[in-house]
């Protein structure tokens, strides 16, 4: 099994309306020169701008216009694509979804944010999910010629558990497309992505919105990419950009050996 293969994360501004969002990431891509990506992912809710009242506006069921573009992406461009995350309508309720698609275009997996984004920081952020969102339950772990790979989405990542479960269905790397804020962010952000690295010894992919001062969810930023031994290996600024980076997994296997804290 191949052990060593080529991500890319576009931390890219966010724009009003699906159209204009899909048409800045196909502009991203073709700035990009770099080696040829493996795997792709996005922001959380790429499509429009991360507040409760443009989730119902923009909602789409399965195999809507949002999901169809994304597919193809991954068919076109031979690559795996971690599809940010988007507001999925289902059955009357509306949850913020990744969907996941191989290289051939086809879904292998569709992960709905479990932990719901409800916090209340005096003199700082304030945000509840909940009032619009519906949560998932399940944690979300699909097949690549590489292993196993884990997504969550954002909040998931302060609950060590959900990294447990993925750990012990075989993810050597977790995907995490997130949009932390500018109050938990340069608290949280960094430590959150090399902590449940460390404590699972895996790979972790963070792909954040850029930020935008004018926007009514300021996004941190950041974009992050932690290894097995708890190091950032590349991250980016606030601004739009490409994280990309060469994974080898064989990183893993050394770090488990080295400290074997699941024998």
């Amino acid at each position: 099994m191949n052990s060593s293969f080529n991500v890319i994360a576009l931390q890219k501004k966010t724009y009003s309306t699906p159209g204009q969002n899909m048409d800045a990431v196909l502009e991203m891509l073709d700035s990009y020169s770099g080696l040829g990506p493996d795997f792709m992912m996005l922001p959380e809710i790429f499509t429009c701008p991360y507040d409760n009242s443009c989730f119902p506006v923009h909602a789409q069921e399965d195999g809507g216009e949002v999901y169809r573009f994304l597919s193809g992406l991954a068919r076109d461009k031979r690559m795996y694509v971690i599809g940010g995350s988007v507001p999925e309508l289902d059955d009357g309720k509306i949850y913020n979804t990744s969907y996941i698609f191989d290289r051939t275009g086809e879904l292998i997996g569709k992960h709905r944010k479990i932990h719901l984004f409800d916090i209340d920081v005096k003199g700082g952020q304030y945000f509840k999910e909940s009032d619009v969102l519906s949560p998932g339950k399940d944690i979300t772990v699909f097949d690549t010629e590489y292993g196993k790979m884990g997504v969550c989405i954002c909040f998931d990542i302060r609950f060590p558990e959900t990294f447990m479960q993925m750990r012990k269905a075989g993810v050597e790397m977790v995907f995490i497309p997130a949009a932390f804020n500018m109050t938990t962010g340069p608290a949280h952000w960094e430590t959150l992505f090399r902590s449940r690295a460390l404590d699972q010894q895996i790979y972790v992919l963070g792909c954040s919105p850029a930020r935008d001062e004018n926007a009514s969810y300021v996004a941190y930023g950041h974009s992050i990419l932690t290894d097995p031994w708890g190091s950032v290996v590349c991250g980016l600024g606030a601004g739009e950009g490409i994280l990309a980076a060469q994974i080898d997994l064989e990183r893993v296997k050394s770090v488990r050996e080295q400290i074997p804290l699941k024998r």
